[in-house]
């Protein structure tokens, strides 16, 4: 039997977590690790305790804010990151897989807090149609290892 890399089973990990996200427009799911150990996972949507944007909207999703983004949804990035240090758990040094390559306002948070590597599945602009990663960039020009994701991932089905 050939075992998984941590790469693939941190990956497989994100995508199946994206799969709770309650967004109607993008899901999206994030594991932090350190030292082959998750310390935190995340995927986007609103705040506990506030809207299900599927169940109270779900023909257009959440209102738009004015720069037309989600005016509910926090980033998988930014969940599994705060659900971390509402835990007291040091995210210095670490690991973020994360299903779409961070955005910018998630790549300064990523950047503050410590975190040394960002592996990414698919691309922030790609899917915004924007011409570049703004966050990828952001990342590198600041010295954080960021790599899109090559590995094999086996049991995964098909990421919204």
């Amino acid at each position: 039997m050939n075992k998984p890399a941590f790469d693939d089973i941190f990956m497989e990990l994100a995508v199946n977590l994206a799969k709770k996200s309650h967004c109607i427009k993008r899901h999206v799911g994030a594991v932090l690790t350190k030292d082959t150990r998750i310390i935190s996972i995340g995927y986007n949507g609103p705040p506990a305790g506030t809207h299900n944007c599927d169940d109270e909207f779900p023909e257009e999703g959440c209102p738009r804010d004015s720069k037309g983004g989600c005016s509910l949804a926090i980033h998988a990035e930014q969940n599994a990151i705060l659900y971390a240090v509402k835990n007291k758990a040091s995210v210095e040094g670490s690991t973020l897989y994360v299903t779409l390559s961070p955005c910018l306002a998630c790549a300064r948070i990523i950047y503050t807090a410590g975190i040394e590597k960002v592996i990414y599945l698919n691309s922030y602009a790609e899917h915004k149609g924007i011409a570049n990663d703004e966050g990828v960039d952001f990342l590198r020009k600041f010295g954080i290892l960021v790599q899109k994701y090559n590995g094999q991932i086996e049991h995964v089905t098909e990421l919204i």
